[in-house]
């Protein structure tokens, strides 16, 4: 056989190594990666010293530097990111103030239902809910997912036929004298994560722009990204469940973070109003441990070369994030199915801490 045919098949093998790498913009030259560190990542995943990852994926200046696939998953694999869909919603919210769907995060809720707000009697200050309070998880409805005695934990939103007149029908929240009421709290907001806000979000979404949630999704964030491939849940009554168990591939998750990473922009068109994405990563609440909050969107201390910084970041359970690091220019995405276990979370802080973080140069 002529050399250059024994050649192919090895010049094919590594062309498809190579395309497997391929940046999701342009392409560029790799970072240079300290191996043994990402070689240790993998080791224990392989022992199950860390257990149930499904994707590391770290993306710098645009371009995939390191994916992988562990426990069955591959790349085409859609990753339920349970409340890491609630990152995702916001960006919709910003996306249809751009286009003109929703006046701004002062755009009152309960406008957007008539025929609920025609046959109930709702508190005033109720009736005063805007898209700002359910993005900050500062509304004043009796809803605390951590709190199994609330009236509005999502567990007891599942078992009901009508998610939206659920959430709408809420009580006002009440303040122990052990809880801090919103005028002590920082940027006078009381944060309560309740996923029933980001399912309300939703369905304003779908009322004000007139389509399913899913397929607005679609229209205004996935297709311009790239995006051909998502699954989004709906309520029993068939409204977008905009507060979890949307499912996505790693890269297209890294697509959405290079999306926030640059302000809104993807390819030259702005996709969300740039001052937006700055809101919805700013801190506009404070959480019981201390985190920031912003738009449906997480502002964790984690340590990064050594100093205590403020990293944002998609999250939801079961140890599913996407970290967004500007300063160095840096997309990670963790996918897992540990859902409920406790150790969730702190082993995808370690791996984007003590594995990603250190493999960069």
């Amino acid at each position: 056989m002529h050399p250059t045919r024994r050649a192919a098949p090895l010049i094919l093998a590594l062309a498809l190594a190579l395309a497997a790498c391929l940046p999701l913009a342009a392409q560029a030259t790799p970072a240079p990666l300290d191996t043994a560190r990402l070689t240790a990542l993998e080791s224990a995943i392989a022992s199950e010293e860390i257990k149930q990852v499904s994707s590391v994926l770290m993306m710098v200046d645009g371009e995939v530097v390191y994916e992988r696939y562990f426990n069955g998953a591959g790349q085409e694999t859609l990753h339920d990111v349970r409340s890491a869909s609630k990152s995702v919603t916001a960006l919709l919210v910003g996306a249809a103030i751009g286009d003109g769907h929703l006046p701004g995060v002062q755009a009152r809720v309960y406008d957007y239902f008539p025929a609920f707000t025609a046959q109930h009697r709702i508190d005033p200050r109720l009736r005063a809910t805007t898209l700002d309070d359910l993005l900050t998880m500062s509304s004043l409805w009796e809803c605390d997912d951590q709190n199994p005695f609330s009236a509005g934990n999502e567990e007891r939103m599942y078992v009901t036929e009508a998610w939206l007149d659920f959430a709408l029908s809420l009580p006002v929240k009440g303040f122990a004298p052990w809880m801090t009421r919103p005028e002590a709290s920082p940027h006078g907001r009381a944060h309560a994560y309740c996923t029933a806000n980001s399912f309300v979000l939703g369905a304003v979404l779908e009322r004000a722009t007139g389509m399913p949630l899913a397929a607005y999704a679609a229209q205004a964030l996935e297709r311009p990204l790239g995006i051909d491939g998502s699954h989004w849940n709906r309520s029993p009554e068939g409204i977008g469940m905009g507060g979890g168990g949307t499912r996505y591939r790693s890269r297209d998750l890294a697509r959405l973070g290079q999306l926030v990473l640059d302000g809104g922009a993807w390819q030259g068109r702005q996709l969300i109003p740039a001052d937006y994405v700055r809101a919805m990563v700013s801190e506009q609440a404070r959480t019981d441990d201390g985190s920031a909050y912003g738009y449906q969107w997480w502002g964790l201390t984690l340590p990064v070369d050594g100093r205590e910084t403020t990293v944002w970041a998609m999250s939801g359970n079961g140890g599913n994030y996407v970290f967004v690091l500007p300063e160095k220019k840096l997309v990670a995405v963790i996918t897992s199915s540990a859902y409920n276990r406790s150790f969730a979370h702190p082993q995808s802080r370690r791996i984007f801490t003590g594995f990603l973080l250190p493999a960069l140069r």
